[in-house]
């Protein structure tokens, strides 16, 4: 009989069916030798095996009861399950006393007893599953069961949640999760630290600016922030270029309008303060207006301008120029005269970076200065960015002083959880209704901003919160805006929905941000544009702190051309290093920039091409653009200057000419072309 029983390294007991019938499990080296069923009896002497069955591949094989009694004499360990009630277990433990056989007791896991399975657990490797503890195996299988029926749920969304099942070891707790539950011990991503840098700030009524700006500034601020006070240590007055990185909320915006605007009242030229969308102009175009207009005249210049120049809006000869990148490169394309030029202000100039539009603001940049130069004025340049990887590479490139500025005045807890698009504005809901009814140790109430990707989507969130809310986005009229703006001020909105193109301007004083999409339109945020952002969390004027909830639809993504998943993308942006910021030609871009360089500056085209940011393979783009046919020699043939005013990419030029010379209708033109773009 003892030769047909497996050598034994571990026998496990577990209770199965009532105080009288146990799971046997046999284990050695690791691995299961044997399964089967132990029942007890109750004899004169206290309990006894009366039956003991082996499970094979065709049911269970009857085995004599003395087969267990020798198997565990044999064993190296006997092991009882701990979550055995406590009348089996002294049931249990007295029959093998009778056999002068010892027994530890030890938490197991339950589903795996239950399937037959050895599987210790211990106080760090537990996890709760209803009333019982399951091993760390168990209870990633239940959960992807759980997330079975919640849809797509792969990938880093996955990993996410098992992370936070093996953190908190509780299965009920992370599939709550998925029930819309905002546990914030489990949504918590991490905290970004406030950070202070000791810096004196310098007193409004030191700055001996020109009067009229003078009494402006001293009726706004007793005392400029710290970075509008290093850079006005460091030469801001004195005419120097610099390169300003500072976090969002931090006042750099200030420091190009001080220079700027002291620049024009003192004749020293006009102000060019250039943006990246035509939102964002509008609304710096309405701030000047408001600000300055009865001492300066201020106009706007965007991109429109490129298919529509009536220049009804436009003034050349303003004092003040806001536009886009675009509107002003547009006008130094076609040869537009706008006097001199004392100071441009580049907000957003990480912009360089991106594929699409990086190429173009450095190609403007490069033709302003020489427009500027050709009218034997030098104008003082300052470039504001979020902060960015390589300051100190951008700065030299740029030729201006860097002045670099990392605070952040109040702590900010990021939060993560996982929704699809309709639980969204549910979780936005209790989101916002939670923040508003907390107060600050200021006095202040909590208020929200929600981003989304869409101005259809703004209003729809707006209209499903139960407390006010208004939307806010480009397409409102300046009244509605500054409605909104004044009602969150007086603190009578609990929330403003906003698309993320605004995220750059919009300046609510918030204490929570809340990202609905982390899509900009067709593309995903950038992790300077995220961090820029989720800045808008907290002030310190209101706040204690600043609370950001990004949520996530696993598997998503809002267009074809977009790569990756929004879960994908919120890891990558939570935990992203900030990109550094150059401008990589490839023939397109290269050939573009070479063409409209080209237009503006005709020979001087090669030194544009040099002092640009990223490094333009200057001889292949003017053979290829002679090819082409858009230039002759160096001067712009008339095609080459068509598509130069109209920004075209050659792609796009040859698809136009193909359909012009097929005779095809415009829409069918522009059609081809929209198509072509869906396929990249």
């Amino acid at each position: 009989m003892s030769e047909q029983l497996p050598q034994v390294e571990t026998l496990f007991l577990h209770e199965r069916d009532g105080d009288d019938e146990f799971t046997v499990v046999v284990e050695r080296d690791g691995s299961r030798v044997l399964h089967g069923v132990l029942e007890l009896k109750e004899a004169s002497a206290g309990p006894r095996p009366r039956r003991f069955r082996v499970t094979q591949k065709g049911g269970e094989e009857p085995r004599q009861p003395d087969q267990f009694v020798e198997l565990a004499r044999n064993a190296r360990r006997i092991r009882i399950s701990e979550q055995t009630t406590a009348r089996a277990r002294d049931r249990l433990t007295a029959m093998l006393d009778a056999y002068q056989i010892d027994a530890k007791q030890v938490r197991t896991c339950r589903y795996c007893a239950n399937a037959g399975r050895y599987s210790p657990v211990t106080s760090d490797t537990a996890v709760k599953a209803d009333r019982d503890w399951i091993c760390p195996d168990c209870a990633k299988r239940e959960l992807e069961r759980e997330l079975s029926y919640k849809g797509q749920f792969t990938g880093n969304a996955q990993e996410r949640l098992e992370d936070l099942l093996f953190e908190v070891q509780d299965l009920e707790r992370i599939t709550n999760l998925l029930q819309g539950n905002l546990d914030p011990d489990l949504t918590k991503f991490d905290t970004i630290s406030a950070t202070t840098d000791e810096i004196d700030p310098v007193p409004t009524d030191s700055l001996n600016l020109h009067p009229a700006l003078q009494e402006r500034v001293e009726g706004r601020f007793d005392e400029l922030l710290p970075v509008q006070s290093l850079s006005v240590e460091n030469g801001l007055f004195d005419g120097d270029d610099q390169l300003v990185v500072s976090a969002t909320a931090t006042g750099k915006t200030l420091v190009g309008e001080l220079a700027g605007v002291d620049n024009a009242l003192n004749g020293k030229g006009k102000l060019l303060f250039l943006v990246p969308l035509v939102a964002l102009a509008n609304q710096k175009h309405e701030d000047f207006e408001e600000r300055y207009g009865d001492v300066l005249d201020v106009t706007i210049r965007v991109g429109a301008s490129r298919i529509n120049d009536d220049g009804n809006r436009f003034d050349p000869n303003a004092d003040v120029i806001v536009g886009t990148y675009e509107g002003i490169d547009h006008a130094l394309r076609t040869g537009k005269d706008m006097g001199d030029i004392g100071t441009v202000v580049i907000d957003e100039v990480h912009t360089l970076k991106e594929e699409r539009r990086g190429h173009r603001l450095d190609g403007m940049i490069s033709r302003l200065k020489h427009y500027s130069e050709n009218r034997g004025s030098s104008a003082q340049w300052v470039y504001l960015s979020a902060t960015v990887g390589n300051p100190e590479f951008l700065a030299e490139r740029l030729r201006a002083t860097l002045i670099e500025f990392e605070e952040r005045p109040v702590p900010i807890e990021r939060h993560v959880t996982f929704a699809d698009q309709r639980e969204k504005v549910d979780i936005e809901q209790k989101l916002v209704k939670r923040e508003f009814d907390t107060k600050s140790s200021k006095g202040y109430r909590g208020q929200t901003i929600i981003f989304t990707n869409s101005r259809r989507r703004c209003h729809e969130i707006s209209r499903k919160l139960e407390y006010d809310s208004a939307p806010y986005h480009a397409g409102l009229d300046y009244k509605r805006r500054k409605t909104v703006e004044r009602k969150f001020g007086n603190q009578d909105l609990a929330a403003v929905v906003t698309t993320a193109a605004l995220a750059a301007g919009v300046d609510f004083p918030a204490s929570q941000v809340i990202f609905d999409t982390l899509a900009m339109g067709i593309e995903w945020l950038s992790v300077q544009e995220f961090e820029q952002m989720l800045g808008r969390a907290g002030r310190p004027d209101y706040h204690d702190e600043g609370t950001v909830y990004v949520l996530v639809e696993p598997d998503a993504s809002y267009h074809s051309s977009m790569e990756g998943t929004e879960d994908e993308t919120a890891f990558k942006l939570l935990k992203g290093e900030m990109e550094d910021v150059t401008t990589v030609y490839d023939t397109a871009s290269a050939a573009e920039e070479t063409l409209a360089n080209v237009v503006v500056a005709g020979t001087g085209a090669k030194k544009l091409n040099d002092r640009m940011i990223g490094e333009v393979p200057t001889t292949h783009a003017v053979g290829k653009l002679l090819e082409w046919e858009f230039i002759d020699g160096l001067a712009p043939t008339p095609l080459g200057r068509a598509v130069a005013e109209h920004f075209l990419a050659p792609d796009d030029a040859f698809r136009i000419l193909d359909g012009i010379r097929k005779d095809h209708h415009p829409y069918e033109i522009i059609g081809d072309m929209e198509l072509a773009d869906e396929e990249l």
